[in-house]
């Protein structure tokens, strides 16, 4: 069944005083998958390797999110599907945040990663072989998809 336009506006009004009251964010990382490496990119702003991601922005899928950020962090563009693996919440900064993480394992490289005033470095590493200053997060992540570790539903600490 379709929404009339009176009741279109409607929900576009409440959802979006919902969403200012409750100040949600949403964000979305992507672990792209080589054999047994993984793709990882350091800030220049935070501490840690971490997965390639961001928020997503108003009128964009999550996926669609997770896809651009991977492209633009990292210079890989997914060439398949990727897989939704897990929602989790982010308490690090603030008790309002969501991350999406999504699977990638059929990919391209678009361009030569060259390091910006965001990204510092991006590379691979073995799974058996990460580097020092990995995330928890990140390091929580590649053992429930790699060694099918329990699932937490936080996404750090």
């Amino acid at each position: 069944m379709q929404m009339n336009r009176w009741q279109t506006m409607r929900a576009a009004l409440f959802l979006g005083l919902k969403g200012t009251a409750h100040r949600m964010t949403l964000g979305a990382r992507v672990m792209l998958i080589d054999g047994d490496k993984v793709l990882l990119i350091r800030h220049t702003y935070v501490p840690g390797w971490q997965f390639p991601g961001g928020g997503v922005d108003p009128g964009e899928t999550i996926e669609a999110a997770a896809r651009r950020e991977l492209l633009e962090e990292s210079g890989y563009r997914a060439s398949g599907p990727l897989e939704l693996f897990g929602i989790y919440h982010n308490k690090i900064a603030t008790n309002r945040d969501h991350v999406a993480l999504y699977v990638g394992r059929q990919f391209e490289q678009q361009f030569e990663f060259r390091p910006n005033r965001e990204i510092a470095e991006a590379a691979w590493f073995d799974k058996a072989a990460l580097p020092e200053k990995i995330t928890p997060a990140t390091s929580q992540r590649i053992d429930e998809v790699f060694d099918h570790a329990p699932r937490r539903d936080v996404w750090g600490y």
